[in-house]
């Protein structure tokens, strides 16, 4: 009986020894993602401010594209109906 008494207090001082290592690991965990969570939402803060005015010019070029296209189909249309007008004639 002697051995497992032996056996059993050395197990018990592993699992001890395995909590504590545990805790201690679950803590330097929730330390490590408190710290990437917070570069990454600086980060991401940080792209975005220096994205957005790219972006609002690239919608303001493109809205201007847009316009400079529709008016030139509008005058090619127009073209043609006059000149399939004087065919007519």
């Amino acid at each position: 009986m002697a051995g497992l008494d032996t056996q059993w207090k050395a197990l018990v001082k592993q699992l001890k020894k395995l909590e504590i290592d545990t805790r201690k690991a679950r803590g330097e965990a929730r330390a490590r993602l408190k710290k990437l969570d917070r570069q990454t939402r600086k980060m991401v803060e940080r792209t975005l401010r220096q994205a957005e005015p790219h972006v609002r010019q690239a919608m303001k070029d493109a809205a201007r594209v847009g316009r400079g296209l529709r008016a030139g189909m509008a005058a090619g249309a127009a073209a043609y109906r006059r000149a399939s007008t004087r065919k007519r004639k």
